[in-house]
């Protein structure tokens, strides 16, 4: 009985001791095998592995891509313009040695100094540039200096930095509004500028066609006058032929237009003498009719009325004489 519980014993002794002296290493991880707090060896194959039961420790770490955000930092840039930056950084551990020696075995350790890195960074480089720049496509060039100068001093630390970005870099609350206001100002002095230009065009696209339409209408008001003179001296040249084809017959024409127009209405008046030219037509229609105011020859057939002229409206001068002839005037 004795026998059987001491071979237990020493079995289970021989089990605790194969466990403690063998470990694995993931594909993930990259381990530092310590003797007494004295680092030893590194391991970074994955596997199955063996130290030294009791006398010996391993220490993981992470092989992956690890990640650190920083918290707003408040930089001052080479204008003087003053920007709240909130950067993060992609960082990998390199060397599992170096990064026990320089910061412990703990991740949290190089995030604290990740953030003076950084930030110190940060300030020298943006520093150095306007914040039209940092908000601008020379943001990129920025960035990779950046990582440059936070990879440089990673490196004592066994950590090797990916990629450093600024996620935002927004102006403080107190300068917010004074650059909103100045902004606004600018785009309304370009707004007002376009306004002005716009204007000056307008003015001058409107005076081009005010001068053309000038133009159009002095030229067809001179092609009318043109026109008009020519119609009218073919209508003087037409009036001219009928004139010297039949001067009575014309004469006679003309003087019933006159009538016509002077009896249209019914209503007007005509004071004029009996022995006016206008009642000529009358007068040889009916060669008796007396004539006020004159005395009758003798044997002369007398009327019972008198001529009294009473008539619709007449024209303001007399019947208009035939005109002269005229030659006909040549063709244009």
């Amino acid at each position: 009985m004795n026998r059987m519980l001491l071979l237990g014993g020493v079995v289970l002794v021989g089990i605790a001791t194969a466990a403690s002296s063998l470990f694995t290493v993931h594909q993930t991880e990259q381990v530092l095998v310590t003797q007494f707090g004295e680092p030893i060896r590194v391991i970074n194959d994955p596997g199955l592995h063996a130290k030294i039961p009791f006398i010996q420790t391993v220490i993981s770490f992470d092989r992956r891509l690890l990640d650190y955000d920083a918290p707003g930092e408040e930089v001052i840039l080479s204008d003087q313009r003053r920007l709240i930056v909130d950067s993060f950084t992609r960082f990998r551990i390199t060397d599992p040695l170096l990064f026990f020696q320089t910061v412990g075995a703990q991740e949290a350790g190089i995030r604290a100094r990740l953030s003076s890195v950084v930030v110190s960074a940060l300030r020298r480089v943006l520093g150095n540039e306007p914040l039209l720049a940092v908000l601008s496509s020379d943001r990129a060039r920025i960035m990779t200096e950046i990582n440059r100068q936070v990879n440089e001093e990673a490196r004592r630390f066994g950590v090797a930095v990916e990629d450093v970005r600024i996620r935002r870099a927004d102006l403080p609350e107190e300068n917010t509004q004074a650059i909103l206001s100045r902004m606004q100002s600018e785009r309304e002095r370009v707004a007002r500028e376009a306004r002005a230009e716009g204007a000056e065009v307008a003015a001058r696209v409107r005076a081009g066609a005010d001068r053309e339409r000038t133009v159009i209408l002095a030229e067809s008001q001179a092609q009318a006058d043109t026109l008009r003179g020519q119609g009218e001296q073919e209508a003087i040249r037409i009036f001219a032929d009928a004139y010297q084809r039949d001067p009575e017959f014309f004469g006679f024409y003309r003087a019933m237009q006159a009538y016509r127009e002077a009896f249209s209405e019914g209503e007007t008046r005509l004071v004029l003498t009996p022995d006016s030219e206008f009642f000529r037509y009358f007068r040889q229609s009916r060669p008796g009719l007396p004539v006020p105011g004159v005395r009758p020859t003798p044997g002369a057939e007398a009327e019972p009325n008198g001529a009294a002229a009473q008539a619709a409206p007449a024209p303001a001068s007399p019947a208009p004489a035939s005109p002269a002839p005229a030659s006909p005037a040549p063709a244009n």
